[in-house]
């Protein structure tokens, strides 16, 4: 049975019907979750225009424990858009199998454009744990700029700790969250 009843997909939704998806705080979710983040580089990240214009952007990442980091330069929309609202929004998917549904970590959260000398991100050039975002001589330009992205308190999952089976035959099912 899918988390609609068993009138899913037969019968329309009424005002009454409420979607029931799985949300813990459980250990074994929550190190899923971020040992998905961490595995990835690639997500969409979504902004928006002072004026309320939505731009999501294809970019890569490098996680640092629960933040992410994005190098970009100053003058590009997304570091536009975050300068003037740092609300944003994260999609990353999670490919299990070449074939059958991507499935996905998203979350919204907060971003700050930091300068490249900042002392908050020189140790982690230093480290090497920006690494995967930096080609050679992205720090020479003077435009140059990061986005650190900070999630709120909960991660929206899809498949995420569900077995692919299930998600093939109740794909509502997939639908959960966690806290960090």
């Amino acid at each position: 049975m899918s988390v609609y009843g068993s009138r899913a997909f037969t019968q329309p939704m009424t005002a009454t019907d409420t979607p029931v998806t799985s949300s813990t705080t459980d250990a074994a979710l929550r190190d899923k979750v971020l040992r998905s983040i961490a595995r990835r580089s690639f997500c969409v990240l979504a902004t928006s225009a002072p004026g309320g214009r939505p731009h999501a952007v294809s970019v890569l990442y490098a996680p640092v424990d629960t933040t992410l980091w994005v190098h970009t330069f100053r003058d590009t929309k997304k570091a536009r858009n975050v300068a003037a609202n740092p609300e944003v929004a994260v999609c990353i998917p999670v490919r299990r199998l070449p074939l059958g549904p991507a499935m996905v970590v998203q979350f919204t959260g907060r971003a700050d454009v930091v300068d490249q000398d900042d002392p908050a991100v020189v140790p982690l050039i230093e480290s090497g744990r920006l690494k995967k975002i930096l080609v050679d001589g992205a720090l020479d330009d003077p435009r140059g700029v990061f986005l650190r992205i900070t999630p709120h308190g909960r991660i929206g999952t899809y498949g995420i700790g569900v077995p692919l089976l299930r998600v093939l035959r109740d794909p509502t099912s997939a639908v959960g969250s966690v806290s960090l």
